[in-house]
């Protein structure tokens, strides 16, 4: 029965967060690569300054390579803030990149503001920090315990 009650969860997180740093690493070679094309564009910028399509492309691939640092931070910093920040950017490249309805605008801007809102009066940080989620030993001598007498 421990088997099947920790032995087996346990092997499976252990896959998952092995899956996890493949992903990251995969992540990371597509944002090296991904500079590549950025330096590329950015030199077929220099050769046209007036392509608008040029700066567009240049654009989108930035705001890609953006989204992908914020993503991979996601992944290694397992918080609420990284996500907030991924949707963020992703959701302002939308809105930069494409190009989209007025209905499909406002929505964006709701969006964000929603995320920026619930950053600003929901996201509490220290739920996100490891050390605050640790519950004191009852055999510490160093805490303090309520109704222990101790003031």
């Amino acid at each position: 029965m421990y088997y099947l009650k920790i032995k087996i969860p346990n092997t499976i997180y252990r896959i998952a967060q092995l899956l996890e740093i493949l992903v990251s690493v995969l992540v990371i070679l597509a944002i090296l690569f991904s500079f590549v094309t950025i330096f590329h564009q950015l030199g077929l910028m220099a050769t046209n300054p007036s392509d608008v399509d040029g700066l567009q492309s240049f654009l989108s691939t930035a705001f890609t390579v953006v989204i992908g640092i914020e993503f991979l931070k996601m992944l290694s910093r397992h918080n609420l803030s990284s996500v907030v920040e991924v949707l963020l950017f992703a959701i302002s490249r939308q809105m930069v990149i494409e190009h989209t309805s007025p209905a499909e605008n406002l929505l964006m801007v709701a969006a964000i503001a929603a995320l920026f809102l619930v950053r600003k009066f929901l996201f509490i940080p220290g739920l996100d920090d490891k050390q605050t989620l640790s519950v004191p030993r009852s055999d510490d001598p160093t805490e303090e315990h309520i109704g222990a007498g101790h003031h």
